[in-house]
């Protein structure tokens, strides 16, 4: 089962938060029927956005990470709620290219790094808060540790892995936020940056043991480090038939009854899960005069 931990360090100077999120991007790669340098790309930023959602403390809240780096993969859009349950989806994602020299999925050709990557805060106020950075690399990590450093103002060290099997499946996936408290001096950083170069590749980590705290424990094995939660996260849709509905009803009578005109019925698929709901004529009828009521 996936799950996210939050932790502090006993000195009070570090915070981290870890995520194991293997079922949930097999889940993803199972809908969106992705091919692994898809997988890899998506998954690391469901595994992202779920860290950085399960952040926001405001019941109804959500985070969205978009990426678009003029790669052949074309924007990764992932939606996070308050309790790290993501939803994602990867514009092309039957992109196939070849390994990198060292044998390893080249998502940062893959994604490219021409573009951007954009947070959206949603937190029930009129505005949502929108920051966006320039991609250094498109291999979706240090993107998002140059975000908080740019956007928010975070000394943050992220590192984000999947590792797809020979079948295509999702062998290991997950990754880890660490960021510096307000107070932390040169001899923390130094400690942090020592702990995450020893580590290693989170899938390797991973690989061993599959415990977001143990993997916690030794990048900051430098520390003492205090578990403060646990909870368990997964790939959550939140598409229903009526919003759907809300969503058509949205486009207004005389785009509806265009529609019914030239199709006679509609089949909407959820670009998240891929569930199709379907309108028969009689559905659009309805809709149209409950537009017309607006």
């Amino acid at each position: 089962m996936d799950k996210i931990i939050r932790a502090i360090t006993k000195d009070g100077m570090v915070k981290a938060t870890a995520i194991t999120s293997r079922d949930l991007t097999e889940r993803a790669r199972q809908i969106h029927k992705t091919l692994p340098v898809a997988t890899a790309a998506l998954g690391r930023t469901l595994a992202a956005a779920s860290m950085m959602g399960s952040a926001l403390k405001d019941g109804g809240a959500s985070l969205t990470i978009q990426v678009r780096g003029g790669g052949p993969l074309g924007a990764i859009v992932v939606v996070s709620d308050n309790a790290g349950n993501v939803r994602g989806y990867v514009e092309h994602p039957a992109v196939d290219l070849p390994l990198r020299p060292d044998g390893k999925l080249d998502v940062g050709a893959a994604v490219g790094a021409d573009g951007t990557l954009t947070v959206i805060k949603d937190l029930n106020m009129k505005d949502p808060y929108v920051g966006s950075v320039q991609l250094l690399g498109g291999e979706i990590a240090e993107d998002i540790a140059q975000y908080f450093v740019e956007s928010e103002q975070i000394p943050t060290a992220c590192a984000l892995g999947v590792l797809v099997d020979r079948d295509q499946s999702v062998h290991c996936a997950g990754g880890y936020l660490i960021q510096l408290l307000p107070g932390a001096g040169e001899d923390v950083i130094s400690r942090v940056e020592a702990g995450v170069y020893a580590a290693g590749a989170v899938t390797k980590l991973l690989a061993a043991n599959d415990d977001p705290a143990a993997m916690l424990k030794t990048v900051l094995s430098d520390f003492e480090v205090e578990i403060l939660e646990e909870a368990p996260v997964e790939y959550r849709c939140t598409c229903s038939r009526e919003r759907v509905e809300r969503a058509l009803i949205s486009l207004g009578k005389d785009e509806l009854q265009q529609l019914l005109d030239e199709q006679g019925e509609a089949d909407l698929t959820c670009q998240f899960c891929d569930r199709v709901h379907h309108f028969a004529a009689e559905d659009l009828k309805a809709l149209i005069r409950a537009a017309a009521k607006k």
